[in-house]
This record gives C-alpha cells, structure tokens and sequence, in this order.
C-alpha cells in the first residue's frame, strides 16, 4: 500500500515521519526548496505493511483573487461584490502544488495532516484539489485526515491508526470568509485609497501620512478585523483626550498603631454632602466608634484554568513585554520542536482520562521545576496534585496549551526559553492545590459610617510556589483583637480629597482582551490583525514607564484616529466600521455554517447586501472622512 501524507508545514512534516519511521528515513528535495519528501515504510493497522511518502506545504497553496479584467483601474470598486473569483497560484504554490499532484500520481491512499482548526481543514482540501489533479481517485470523500494535536510519539501514531475525514462544513465556513473579506476588504480598500491618497501625498510631509517620508503610494486598507481592533484603540485615545478631571472626597479612620481603616462608601463627588456627614459624626460620636463585625473566614486562591492561545498572548504581553505574534511565533516554534501541544486552540479543559502524570513526569530532570513535579506525584495524604479545573470554553478541536516534551532550554532562543517555562508552570499549577489562607474582616461603625479593615494569613501557598507569576501574600499587620459591640477610640479620623485620573493608554494585553470578549478574529488571527495595523500605519507602539513597571502602549496615528473618527461622523452606529458588532455577527454565521444550520451562499448574500448598503453611504459621504482627517491633523500640527 502506498501512502501519500501531507502537512500544513515541513517542520511538522519532518516531525511525523521521525515517529512513524522511528528514525529510519530516506529525504529527498522536492520542486520548493523548503519542503522536503521523505520515504519510510510503517505498518498501520487499517492498511498493514505500507510504502509512506510525507511531504507539506507551506500554509495556503492558492489565494482567491478577482480577475485582471477587475484590476485597480479597470472596475469601480462597487463592482467587487458581486465580480468572478478566481484561484492563483504563486510560483513557490506553483512548485508545491506540482509536487503533490507528482507524488499523488503513485498514491494509493492520501492522509492530510494539517492542523487540526478551520483553517486546517480548508488547506487540507486544497491539498486534495491539487492530489487529484495528479489522481482522480481522490477526492473530499476518500481523503483521510490524522486529527492531532502535538508531536508526541504515542499522540501521532494513534493519530496515524484512525484517520477521519475533511470536515466539509469547516470548509465551507473558511470558503465563505475568505469571499467576505476580499471582495469587502477590496472594495473598501480601493475606495478609500483612490479617495485618501492625494490628500495623504499633499500632508505627507507634515507627518499625516506614513511615517516614510519617501513614499507616495500609501494604501488605507480596509478590514473587517482590522477596523474593529482599530476602533479600540481610538476609543482608548478619546477616553483620555475628552477626559474631565473631577474632585471627590472620602474618609480614612486610623486606630492606635497605624492601623487604618477604609470607609465602605468609597468616595463623593459633593464636598458639601462630605463636609456634612462629616461634621454629623463628630458631633454625635467625636472620636469612639463601636465594633460591628468581627469574622474570620477561610479562603483559597484558585489555581489558573488551563491554558488557551489568548491567554497565553495576554500573559506574555503582561510578564514578559512580547507581542501577541512573538508569543505565538514562539509556542509554534516549540509546537514543532514536540515540547508543547498545538498553540492555537479557545479550550480551557482538559478531555477526561488525559494522563497528566505522563505530563508531569516528563519535566522532573528540570533544575529548575523538577523537584516541584516531582512532588507533585508524591502519594498519600500529603498528595498535591488534583485534576486541574475546567473552563467553560470548547473549540472542540484541540486540548489546552500544555507541555509534551521536556528541554533544558539550552538550544532556545530567550523569546522560546520564557514562553517554554511560562507553559511549563502553568501546566503544573494548573495540576496543584488551590492555595489557602484565612481572610478576617473588622467593621468599626462611626454614628452614621462603616469603615472596614481585611487581614489575610496565607496556610499553603501549593500551587503559588511554582506559579511565580501571580502574587497572594499574608498582610503584614495584625487585625486588632476587637468583640462585636466593643467600644474603641479611634487616634484620627481625615477628610481627604482627590482627584479623579484619565484612563492610560491601551496596552496590548488589553486590546488582546476586548478582541477576545467581541469575537474580533480568532485565538490564532488576533497577533495578524495587530501586526497589520501596525503595518498600515493606523497605531504606534511606544513603551511607557521604566524599570519592571514598563509598558507597552498603543495609541492611534493622525490616519487612524482620522478615519476612526471620521466613520463614527457617518451616523452608521448600529453598523458602524469600527464597531466589533458587525464581524462579530459574521463569527457567528461561520459557525452556524460548521453546525449545519446555515449555508455559504446564505451568509455570503445576506452579509455582502448589509456592507453594500454602508459601501454605498461611505462613498457619498466621503468627504466627512477626509475632513475627519484633516481635522487630526490640524490638531496635531497646533499642539
């Protein structure tokens, strides 16, 4: 039996073989240099004694495009929405599409091992597209597919006996995105630059353009994600730039020995009201206050969910300062390396029956976390380990990020070492005890105002000791030893002032954050959609502060607040360009198209009619967004 397997990437490709072969391969080039055929023979189960080519790609074979005759000068951009698509091939695709029709031509069998996500299920019918241009016989019916999740040795060759099918819905939702985005993203796209482009030429070198000087063929883009994670940042900008400072009031009550007590209103914003509430309560009770609640109480600090892609962007964003897409170039890296199962995945439970002392075990050589994993397998009643906590959320495809391979680090890069050791010791936290502790509270009651003090005492920290990113430490001062109706003088009582602080500015964690909470992309297409506003010139990133309290911040450029500004003056709220709703709404048409209850062509015409109609409004309306960007720039040239 002759079998022909192909990845999403060489990497993976190499690494399938090396287990499936146990080592005993031949390489040969293939017609792209990147990609390599290896040849082994493996016996499995459903077929017995096979002859295996493994080859890849590199990603998407082919691209939709519209055809020359709709090119940039030979169409109106309305004209994009209803023209023919076509496929094109790059030269490189060119190459790995003839060498997957060559090797499919000896095929007897196909195997696709993409990963395992929508996207991988599109890539993989691209494969089969190409294979039975080669040979016939395969087709979206007869190709296998190897569900897998990581390169572990047992993991794939169980992968390798029960192969399944394409996904065709999966498919279909891919196919139906990528028709949505380019025929809106280029109509968009050309409408704007044609309108924006001598306008951004003139200001160029007044800094309303592109940062480069030098170039005179600015593009501003258009995209469904892009405009959304672009309207997040704006939003951020104008919360601080409209922002009113404003002066409040509170009260602080001090005991003898410094041990102060908060007011359980918080904070007013009525100097009189504060001035009369206080002056009532130093007339009624001067300076005794009577105890009003004393209780002590135990209390745990849970142990982290396992872990998703957006959380472990937003977590190395926040410890280690690295970019959604540094992080995930990292976790892919380590992916392909066989150390980390696959990084792309929304779900926060572990599947029933996962073997995590396998997991543990595999980590105990670590100088570093060893003996913590160790410990953790430890039996009897001082057993640490417990079966980690699950989330609420499913992709139905992969597990949690979570380490299947042990390294010393010494041949990683310092983006890898962090990322390898923050999986690693979320992996075992999630695996340990909550830690536990005992919080007691005492309320004091002055006439007419509750004040309150919390004193907590941590009993066993478990999982914090090798979770080192999360603090949970005792206070340091003892709560008073006080009965409830005591009576107790107070050494001060102050009437303080303040003010209140505008916002700061969006951090990319929290921009990862409201990404996530609005269906703004995927857990693995946030970092791209950042990268290519980014890349358009739309925001900056500037660090803020020093030291370890250094941070990464975004703001918009004159462009981007400009056209940001200039769609919320169109008066299209409820479908607004730079609102998460409308792309959060299409997430959820894929995903009615994955469950069968919708179809392409459903989505497709119901979505394109929506943004014709706002296409339609934007063009007659395009000088409020040219005169929304000349308004920025004007600003920004006075101040």
């Amino acid at each position: 039996m002759r079998v022909l397997c192909v990845a999403e990437k060489n990497s993976v490709s190499k690494g399938v073989t090396g287990v499936l072969s146990r080592g005993g391969f031949e390489t040969r080039d293939s017609k792209y240099k990147y990609v390599k055929n290896y040849t082994f023979r493996c016996t499995l189960p459903q077929w017995g004694e096979c002859d295996i080519t493994m080859t890849a790609v590199a990603g998407h074979i082919s691209e939709k495009d519209v055809p020359s005759e709709y090119g940039w000068n030979n169409s109106r951009p309305e004209d994009l929405f209803s023209c023919p698509l076509v496929d094109k091939l790059s030269a490189d695709g060119k190459k790995i599409a003839d060498n997957i029709k060559d090797l499919a031509s000896k095929a007897d069998k196909l195997m696709i091992w993409t990963d395992c996500d929508r996207e991988g299920e599109y890539i993989g019918w691209e494969i089969v597209q190409q294979a039975n241009k080669g040979n016939s016989a395969f087709d979206v019916d007869t190709a296998y597919r190897a569900k897998f999740s990581h390169l572990e040795s047992s993991h794939v060759y169980r992968a390798a006996c029960n192969p399944e099918r394409l996904d065709k819905k999966a498919i279909e939702a891919v196919q139906t995105r990528i028709e949505l985005d380019l025929r809106i993203g280029y109509a968009f796209t050309r409408s704007l630059t044609d309108s924006f482009k001598p306008i951004l030429k003139r200001n160029i070198s007044n800094g309303g353009g592109s940062n480069n000087k030098k170039k005179d063929n600015t593009m501003v883009s258009y995209g469904n994600c892009q405009f959304p994670t672009l309207g997040f940042v704006v939003d951020r900008f104008k919360r601080i730039k409209y922002f009113k400072s404003e002066a409040f009031w509170y009260l602080t009550l001090t005991l003898k020995k410094g041990f102060t007590f908060s007011w359980e209103r918080g904070r007013l914003f009525d100097r009189l009201l504060m001035t009369c509430i206080y002056q009532n309560c130093i007339l009624a009770k001067k300076n005794t206050a009577v105890v009003k609640e004393v209780e002590t109480k135990p209390t745990k600090n849970y142990a982290p969910f396992p872990l998703t892609t957006v959380e472990l962007q937003k977590d190395c964003s926040r410890y280690f300062k690295l970019s959604a897409k540094e992080a995930l170039a990292a976790a892919e890296s380590l992916y392909t390396k066989g150390l980390v199962s696959y990084p792309r995945t929304e779900t926060d439970s572990f599947p029933r029956g996962m073997d995590f002392a396998k997991y543990i075990k595999i980590q105990e050589p670590s100088n570093l976390w060893g003996s913590y994993a160790a410990g953790l397998l430890n039996t009897g009643p001082e057993c640490k380990f417990r079966i980690p906590r699950a989330g609420s959320h499913d992709d139905e495809a992969h597990p949690p990020i979570h380490p299947v391979g042990y390294s010393d680090m010494s041949g990683m890069n310092a983006k890898e070492k962090q990322v390898y050791e923050y999986i690693v010791r979320r992996f075992l936290a999630c695996c340990s005890l909550d830690a536990t502790g005992s919080l007691s509270t005492l309320k004091l009651q002055w006439h007419t105002e509750t004040f309150s003090a919390n004193g907590l005492v941590v009993h066993q920290r478990n999982y914090l000791e090798i979770y080192k990113y999360w603090k949970w430490e005792s206070s340091g001062k003892t709560l008073p030893d006080l009965s409830v109706g005591e009576e107790v003088k107070f050494t001060s009582v102050l009437l303080n002032s303040g003010k209140t602080s505008p916002p700061s500015p969006l951090t990319e964690t929290e921009l990862i954050a409201l990404m996530d909470r609005n269906g703004i992309g995927t857990d693995a297409t946030i970092a791209e959609h950042i990268e290519k506003i980014l890349a358009r010139e739309y925001i900056t990133k500037s660090k803020q502060g020093s030291g370890k309290s250094a941070q990464t911040v975004l703001q918009p450029t004159v462009l981007g607040y400009g056209l940001a500004d200039g769609f919320s003056r169109l008066g299209l709220e409820d479908i607004s360009l730079t609102k998460p709703f409308m792309r959060k709404d299409m997430e959820e048409n894929l995903k009615e198209i994955c469950e069968g209850r919708r179809s392409k062509r459903e989505v497709v015409g119901e979505t394109l009619r929506i943004y014709k109609d706002v296409f339609h409004v934007t063009n007659s309306k395009m000088g409020v967004l040219i005169k929304a960007y000349e308004d920025a720039l004007r600003h920004t040239q006075q101040t």
